[in-house]
This record gives structure tokens, sequence and C-alpha cells, in this order.
């Protein structure tokens, strides 16, 4: 089922989701499992599987030079979609990148999902690898989501890139986007953001789903920006409870947003990292509630592969 139909099925109730990322190459789909079953209780109607592309490493031989080596530290996406909709008979949303993929990896992708009866995708342009500062699309590939977006339409509509192709099937896919309360870090300003995010809806996107925030007001001003803009799809707030005192200075620094002055001065107080978890659990069930009683359709939590905080939260919740 798609996620804008989960979301009118529900009646204004609103839904537990969450996300998670495939486990390091070596380990198997068990670590996926024991994430996921904690939360079942919770009735999630989807699941997000991230898509992780490949990065360069540079090892030196016995010579001394060095070699250049394409590495995927997390494969699976796919796969791990496949098996969570067969075990848990709910709907898997892979995410799919421009980064790393041709416009005919992107579509052969498609037409895999599409064949596993996967009806939801959501498309990013994704990050940089980390020995580049800035993304750098394939030859072949996308620049933008929006591009991206585009061509998941397009096979909506039975147009591959193929034009000698006859009777091409049309796939149906619900198609969700990213958004960001706070700007994204290279737009360069909030308003500039909405005008490109307002491009997706255009191109075929039927949902948001936000970074994460920590100021419930981020998200509501933002919500209230894009409906002026007249965008009218569901926008799904993305949330995560901060675990560690590391992440005061790695979350603002990685993904560009800002912490309460409350929020940090708690955590810096704080004695050790399971006072900090606990601090963490807390104001985002705060953040959930307020957002509840607000009839937002979907909490979406970010888990990391880490279920007990997010189970804490959805405990008292929902």
């Amino acid at each position: 089922m798609k996620v804008t139909q989960h979301i009118d099925n529900a009646q204004g109730k609103t839904l537990f989701s969450f996300e998670i990322l495939p486990p390091l190459k070596g380990q198997n789909i068990r670590s996926i499992f024991d994430s996921i079953d904690p939360l079942m209780e919770f009735n999630p109607p989807f699941i997000d599987v991230t898509y992780h592309r490949e990065e360069f490493e540079f090892r030196e031989l016995d010579n001394g030079l060095l070699e250049k080596k394409i590495v995927k530290k997390r494969p699976g996406t796919v796969g791990i979609c496949a098996a969570i909709q067969n075990k848990y008979q709910v709907d898997a949303i892979p995410h799919i990148l421009c980064g790393g993929f041709t416009r005919e990896d992107t579509e052969n992708f498609l037409i895999d999902i599409d064949f596993l009866g996967i009806q939801n995708v959501v498309a990013l342009r994704g990050d940089a690898i980390k020995s580049e500062i800035y993304f750098r699309p394939e030859k072949e590939g996308h620049h933008y989501a929006s591009e991206l977006v585009t061509q998941i339409d397009n096979l909506n509509k039975g147009i591959y890139l193929d034009p000698e192709l006859q009777n091409s099937a049309r796939t149906d896919f619900c198609i969700g986007v990213a958004g960001y309360p706070e700007k994204h870090m290279e737009a360069p300003s909030p308003d500039s953001d909405i005008y490109f995010l307002k491009q997706k809806i255009k191109n075929g996107a039927q949902y948001i789903i936000t970074q994460m925030f920590f100021d419930n007001k981020k998200y509501f001003d933002f919500v209230a920006k894009c409906r002026v803009e007249g965008i009218t799809v569901p926008i799904i707030p993305g949330l995560k409870p901060i675990a560690t005192k590391k992440q005061l200075n790695m979350i603002p620094h990685r993904f560009k947003v800002d912490l309460p002055d409350e929020l940090i001065m708690s955590v810096v107080k704080a004695k050790d990292n399971d006072t900090v978890r606990q601090i963490g659990i807390e104001w985002c069930i705060e953040q959930s509630k307020e957002l509840v009683s607000a009839g937002i359709p979907v909490l979406h939590y970010y888990s990391m592969g880490k279920a007990e905080n997010i189970r804490a939260i959805a405990k008292e919740v929902f």
C-alpha cells in the first residue's frame, strides 16, 4: 500500500514509522530483524531502508604505491526490503540516490523493486562521497533529486529510457522526498530551498519526510511556509533522540541543524551517556506528544539500528 493510502486510511490517527540502515558488510539479516522486532508492537505501516553508496579507499601496496579501491560498506537495501515485506507484512520503502547511479542503473533498480511488489520509494540526491567536498553525479546520472523524481514519475507513466520499447508497463510508485525545516546545508536561503522542494512536488513527489529537528517550532514554521507556497502533500516529521554527548557537536556539524539551548545544557550537565540517553528520550517524547496533538499524520523516527530508545518513546506516545 502507498504511504498516502496509509495516511488516508488512518483517518486522522497519527501513525508510527521508522528508518533503518543496512548492516555493515559481513553481518547477516538477523541484526536487522533484532532492531525491528521490538518496534512491531506499535504497528508501523511502513519501514524505510536507507541506501549507502560506494566509497573510495586508498590502500598502500607492497611497492609503496597507492591503490584506489571502491568499497560498499552497507549493501543490501533491496534484499532487506524484500525480507521485511515477507517477514512482517508491512511496506518497506527503499531510498534511491542520484549519487552512484546512472539513469540506466536507476531504471533497473526501479524495475527490480517493482517486481518485488514495492510501491513506495524515497528519492534523494545523496551526499558527496567522503573523498569529495561537493556532490558529483555519475556521467550519465542525475544532478538533483528533482530529476530523479521525474524519471520515477515517467516510469509511472510507462515512459522508459528506451523510446523504442513497445507496450511498456507502467509502475505505480508513491514517491517521497526530503524536506529541511532548517534548510538544506547547500541551499543559499530557506526560501530558495522551498522553491526547489516545490519543484520536486511538481515533478511527481507525493509526500515529504523532513530532516531531523529538535525544536517543533522549526517544523511548524516550515510546514506553514510550504503551505503558503502551494505545497499540499503530507509533510512527515523526522525525529531522532539524542543519545551521547558527542552528538552535541556531531549533529550540528554533519546535519546542519540547531539544538535548543535547554537541551544542550541538560546534556552538558549530564554525568554520563546513560543520563544523556534518558534526556534524549524524554525530549523526544515531548516533541512527539506535541506533534500528535497537532494532528500530524505520521511520526517518523531515525533509529540508526537502535531500537531501545525508539521503543521507550513509542511506549509513551502510541
